[in-house]
């Protein structure tokens, strides 16, 4: 699976998504991250090795825990896959107002 795949299949989950909001304020163990959910400690696991799978976030062994943090630069795949449609549109998109524009007239 290429890093885009990844991170795309890490994003898709809305308790995911919201696991990374949590990690934007502070790093997390799995139990302090499964706190705020309604699924057991497994559950919360299985979803933080997929963000660790889509480089969305990095862990890190303190002592018995596992300490999650968020990786901003691994969101980066999905900005360089997304920028290539930003490009297309702006070009297309003026090509629409000359058009429009030279009917105007």
């Amino acid at each position: 699976m290429t890093p885009v795949q990844s991170a795309f299949r890490a994003l898709a989950d809305p308790t995911r998504r919201d696991i990374l909001l949590m990690l934007r304020d502070r790093d997390l163990t799995i139990a302090e991250v499964a706190q705020n959910f309604d699924m057991t400690r497994a559950a919360v696991k299985k979803h933080l090795t997929v963000l660790s799978d889509g480089g969305l976030i990095t862990v890190h062994p303190q002592g018995r825990e596992r300490i999650n943090q968020l990786n901003p630069k691994g969101i980066t795949p999905v900005f360089d896959w997304l920028s290539y449609f930003d490009g297309f549109w702006d070009d297309n998109l003026s090509a629409l107002k000359i058009a429009i524009e030279k009917d105007e007239k």
